[in-house]
């Protein structure tokens, strides 16, 4: 899948000023993930046709015993994690003790990293960078974050590392020259994900709350096929199957490490699988425990889904043997905290002993068509005339905004595009109205409805200006006139 890079270094060395730049492109998706990510955050960022995933970590004391262990345990998942690591350092500074020592921690971890020296405008970059060779890390390259400069460049001597690297791992395990050249592009992630049938379903949430017991349920016990495809979806496991003469994959987000990345101590849950999953994904299964309740890893990994515009299906587990005081508690409380997702269909079911799993595929399958549905031109500007004439717009400044007609602007996420005039000015009860307008008349269930509005160009602008100045000079004349 696409790459993951690592941001590591000291304190107020740039990291989270480079993230920001890395992610621009895309509105950064920041998962704070109570009690096991406090301190990560992670984005998904794309330079040209690169994409990546870029995680900002805590700042390193690099002093060894006395370093934080919570912030180093954080950052050592971040980096046993990525695929490219970018070891900062501020040019400003120069080379310090703490730059030598995180250097030499790296290299005792044997992670391959790559030196970024920041905050070089107005400098020498040649000359300041030259100090830091005697890390020994090989090439170094020069960066001013908050301005944007040699971002580029980086990112493309980024792609070029994490293709080679890969390339030589696949050899290692028998891939060979088979290999594609880099496999990073869009166009070739898509080419690989598009040889796995059917709708692709990532089943998605906390640990232990029954997913691989759920994927088992699903596919039956003689039917489990784990395929690990090595540089495609490194962390995540495609299961191709069929029923009732649709075909699909599953992707299970409780994916298989290589070896070489394992560690004892590695967490069960990652955000960047889940990531990676969603991504791949056309329909999400969120499978949480009914009781356990909603917890705000919960409400995390929802706001990942809505962020990536992907098809949702709810799944709370566990709803057997429970006492119904207690299931009557459960549903009040899903209820008012899941408001936000009220688009998804939620089922109550047991993965252990089956109960409604079997619906959850007619819920992917009328998610997906949702998520694929095609709608003309005439139809979409019937219906907005049809919510004009039901619930008309505000007044803005004593004139009435018009919406005058809508088109469909992409699919997986359904997107409708409206244009008029004024559009900018739409309070947002109202642009709620037309959402829901459209997802009712429409049919749209499970998945997002995003709603772009335009505004045409206004022939008239300035023209007020111009009839109010000859307004002005008429009106002297009439004076001088009359004073005559």
């Amino acid at each position: 899948m696409i790459p993951v890079i690592a941001l590591v270094g000291r304190p107020n060395v740039g990291k989270s000023t480079l993230f920001n730049q890395l992610t621009r492109s895309r509105d950064a998706l920041v998962a704070d993930v109570a009690g096991l990510t406090r301190d990560r955050q992670y984005g998904i960022g794309k330079v040209g046709d690169f994409p990546y995933l870029v995680v900002d970590t805590g700042g390193l004391s690099g002093e060894g015993a006395e370093m934080d262990r919570a912030m180093a345990e954080q950052t050592r998942r971040a980096v046993a994690e990525a695929d490219h690591v970018l070891f900062l350092v501020d040019a400003r500074d120069g080379l310090t003790p703490q730059d030598q020592a995180i250097a030499d921690q790296l290299r005792s971890a044997g992670v391959k990293a790559r030196v970024v020296v920041n905050k070089t405008d107005g400098l020498d970059a040649d000359a300041v960078s030259a100090e830091f060779y005697t890390l020994g890390m090989g090439e170094i390259t020069s960066i001013a974050a908050a301005h944007g400069r040699g971002i580029k460049g980086l990112m493309q001597k980024v792609r070029r590392a994490v293709a080679a690297e890969r390339r030589e791992s696949e050899a290692a395990e028998g891939a060979g020259e088979e290999a594609a050249e880099d496999g990073l592009d869009e166009a070739s992630q898509q080419a690989a994900l598009d040889d796995w049938p059917g709708i692709r379903v990532a089943i998605v949430g906390r640990p232990n709350v029954g997913k691989s017991t759920l994927v088992n349920r699903i596919l039956g016990d003689d039917r489990v096929v784990a395929t690990d495809v090595a540089g495609t979806t490194r962390d995540s496991i495609f299961v191709p199957f069929s029923r009732d003469g649709q075909d699909y994959t599953l992707i299970d987000t409780a994916g298989v490490r290589r070896r070489a990345r394992v560690h004892e101590t590695i967490e069960k849950f990652s955000v960047i699988k889940t990531l990676q999953a969603i991504e791949a994904a056309h329909v999400v299964i969120m499978v949480m425990d009914a009781q356990a309740g909603l917890s705000e890893q919960d409400a995390h990994l929802l706001g990942l889904v809505i962020d990536s515009g992907r098809a949702l299906v709810l799944a709370v587990n566990k709803w057997d043997g429970m006492a119904p005081e207690e299931r009557e508690r459960v549903r009040d409380d899903l209820d008012r905290r899941l408001g936000f997702v009220n688009f998804a269909r939620l089922r109550l079911i047991s993965a252990l002993h089956g109960t409604n799993v079997g619906h959850l595929l007619e819920d992917v399958q009328e998610a997906h068509t949702s998520a694929f549905a095609k709608v003309s031109t005439p139809e979409l500007t019937r219906l907005l005339e049809s919510a004009v004439a039901e619930h008309a717009p505000p007044l803005v400044s004593g004139r009435r905004i018009k919406l005058r007609y809508a088109h469909q602007g992409g699919q997986n996420p359904p997107v409708i595009v409206i244009h008029g005039n004024q559009t900018d000015a739409l309070p947002g009860s109202y642009k709620r109205y037309l959402e829901n307008f459209f997802r009712k008349h429409l049919g749209l269930v499970g998945t997002p409805l995003r709603m772009e509005f335009r505004s045409g160009r206004n022939p008239y602008a300035g023209r007020r200006n111009i009839l109010t100045l000859r307004q002005q000079r008429k009106r002297k004349r009439m004076m001088r006139h009359v004073r005559r």
